[in-house]
Formats: structure tokens, C-alpha cells, sequence
């Protein structure tokens, strides 16, 4: 049977491709095996840039956040009843000791008091003339006593009659802000009831709550700053550090005492607050060097004595604008500022000094 010349051509490839790839395996099996390049049998070191970090003898700080507060704050009240005559302070200004807030009217206080003086006169005249019959031996000691005793009264009377009528002008307990009024005119006020509240801002209090670890650092005394968020800044002492924690927070309140002259601090601002604690040496490197290790534990790699990464836990002391300020690592000192997020404890490392 004759062939078709397609099927042929056909088998003619088939074949050729057959020999070619089995002539390929042939050649491969008895061939020589090259040697791996040497780039591949060894890993290069990690490259780490490093900067050498002196110690620096400084203030240890207690870092917080905290709010401005006024060292006193008193709702002046009514000792007496009666309708508002005056209200002569302005509200959320600044007023003396013992100046006027409220005026309540004087009806007949100012009658009575005058009666209680009229009668003081007359016991007084009364009590001359008894000692002058007593000295002439018309009068007798018991009468003059008497006399004596009324006199006292009177003098008493007279007394409570000027407190009553003093009691109409509700004044200032300190001297300070009176930053809100209550009462205006025409109103009744009972006794107790509220004319105003008065505010004292000097000295200011900064107020912070402090964690369990830290509050055994503090100490009454102990200088303190408080940096605003306007960027003023507060020089003061903790004045009492709370014994008893909040029961929610597990924290301690801090009161700290500030000057504030001409009243420009208000309260109620928030702020950041550094407490002086010690001092001691501690070490500036750059915010971004704090690692954490495999435990969690905050610190920061470096390179030990033999040239391999260590790895040290610290404590942030404080934060500027430079950096931050850790203890817990002694100087001088390589750290690793670039890389150390990628290398790990007792690992051989290529520097780049800064």
C-alpha cells in the first residue's frame, strides 16, 4: 500500500525531535556539574547605620497629662433674707477681698440697730449716775452691779444689731475672680441661697493623675512644669500626692501649685506635665530607635563589645524636639538608628557610622 507524502514528512519530524531530546539527555548525564558561584555560598552581613551616643548627667521626670484648676472655687451665699438692692461686681472680674457682690435691702435693720443704740445711751447714763449715788452712799453695790449687767446687754444688743445689717452685703471671701452672679436685682434671696461664685487663680493648681508604678517617685516638693496647649508654661511644686486611688483608674491624683500672674491662665486647659523625680545619666537618640523585642519589652539595639547586635530595655525620660531621652543603657555607646527594626539580638552586622 503506497504511503500518502503527508504522513511521511509527518513521521520524519516526530523522529528528528525524538533523537534531539534524547541526545540532550545524554550529553547533560555525562557531562561535568559546575560549581556553585561563591556569591551563593555565603550571605552578606546586614548593613546597619550607627551613631555613637555620649551620656548626659540629667533630670529624671514623671511624665503625665493634666488640667489647669483654680485654687478655690466658693459659691458666696446669703446669711439673711431679703430682695436685692445692688449687684455692684462684674461678673468675671476680678475683685478684692471683703468687696461688695450682692446688696440685699436693709428694711428695718437699720431702725433696729439705731434703737439697740439709743438704748445702749441710756444704760450707760444709768449706770454714771448709779456710781456717783454709790460713791455718796445712796446706792447700794447690788444696784450698781445690776446696772452694770443691763449696760452689758445693751452693748450686746447693739452688736447684733450692726451684724444683722451687716449681713445684707454679701462680700467677697478672698480675692479673686467672681465668675459667675446668681442673683440679680429684685430677686428674694432665703437665707443660703446663692448671690454668685467666686474663683481664685493665684495661685493656679495643675492637676494630674498618676500610675501606681510612677506615684512612689513623687514627693511633696518636688519642682514640677506644666506646658499648656497655647505653649505657656507653668513653674511650680507638688503641693499633695492623693493616697488612695481612683477606684476606676487605679490612678493617684497630683496637685501641683503654680504662680499665674495677671490671672492669664485659665481653668480647665489642658496640659503636659514633667515632674523633677532625681536625676541621673541618661542617653538622646532619635524617637524612631525605640524597638520592641520578641517579649515586648520597649528598647533599643546596639552594637556590644564583640560587634554583635544587642539589645537593651530603657525608659523614656523625656520627649524634645532632639529626641527623647532614655535611661536603662550606659554611654558612650554605638546604637543602631537605621536597620534595627530588621536585625535581631547576637546577630554579626555591618556598620555605617554617623
Amino acid at each position: 500500500m503506497q504511503i500518502k507524502r503527508s504522513y511521511l514528512i509527518a513521521g520524519l519530524i516526530v523522529a528528528a525531535f525524538m533523537l534531539f531530546f534524547i541526545g540532550g539527555t545524554v550529553l547533560r548525564a555525562i557531562a561535568p556539574k559546575a560549581k556553585p558561584a561563591e556569591s551563593t555560598a555565603k550571605t552578606e552581613a546586614p548593613l546597619v547605620k550607627v551613631a555613637l551616643v555620649q551620656e548626659v548627667q540629667r533630670p529624671y521626670l514623671v511624665s503625665v497629662r493634666g488640667r489647669t484648676d483654680a485654687n478655690k472655687t466658693v459659691v458666696v451665699r446669703a446669711e439673711t433674707a431679703g430682695p436685692v438692692r445692688a449687684t455692684p461686681a462684674r461678673e468675671g472680674g476680678f475683685v478684692a477681698k471683703g468687696a461688695l457682690l450682692c446688696q440685699l435691702s436693709v428694711d428695718a435693720r437699720q431702725a433696729s440697730l439705731d434703737q439697740a443704740r439709743a438704748a445702749l445711751r441710756s444704760r450707760q447714763l444709768q449706770r454714771e449716775a448709779s456710781e456717783r449715788l454709790a460713791a455718796q452712799g445712796y446706792r447700794s453695790q447690788t444696784q450698781v452691779l445690776s446696772d452694770q449687767a443691763n449696760l452689758d446687754a445693751a452693748s450686746a444688743a447693739v452688736r447684733q444689731a450692726e451684724v444683722l445689717l451687716e449681713q445684707v452685703n454679701i462680700r467677697a471671701p478672698f480675692a479673686g475672680v467672681f465668675d459667675h452672679r446668681d442673683a440679680e436685682v429684685g430677686a428674694y434671696l432665703a437665707p443660703g441661697a446663692a448671690c454668685g461664685t467666686m474663683i481664685q487663680l493665684d495661685p493656679m493648681v495643675v492637676i494630674a493623675d498618676v500610675s501606681e508604678a510612677e506615684v512612689g517617685a513623687l514627693s511633696i516638693g518636688a519642682p514640677a512644669r506644666a506646658t499648656l496647649v497655647s505653649g505657656e508654661v507653668l513653674s511650680g511644686r507638688v503641693r499633695s500626692v492623693s493616697r488612695d486611688a481612683d477606684p476606676a483608674t487605679r490612678t493617684y491624683r497630683v496637685e501641683i501649685e503654680a504662680r499665674n500672674p495677671g490671672l492669664r491662665v485659665r481653668s480647665g486647659l489642658s496640659a503636659d506635665v514633667k515632674v523633677t523625680v532625681g536625676s541621673g545619666p541618661a542617653l538622646l537618640v532619635p524617637a524612631a530607635t525605640l524597638v520592641l523585642d520578641s517579649a515586648g519589652r520597649q528598647g533599643v539595639r546596639y552594637i556590644r563589645a564583640d560587634g554583635l547586635v544587642g539589645f537593651a530595655p530603657v525608659q523614656v525620660q523625656d520627649e524634645t524636639p532632639e529626641g527623647i531621652w532614655i535611661t536603662g543603657l550606659r554611654g558612650p555607646v554605638q546604637v543602631i538608628i537605621v536597620g534595627q527594626s530588621y536585625v535581631s539580638e547576637g546577630q554579626k552586622v555591618r556598620t555605617d557610622a554617623r
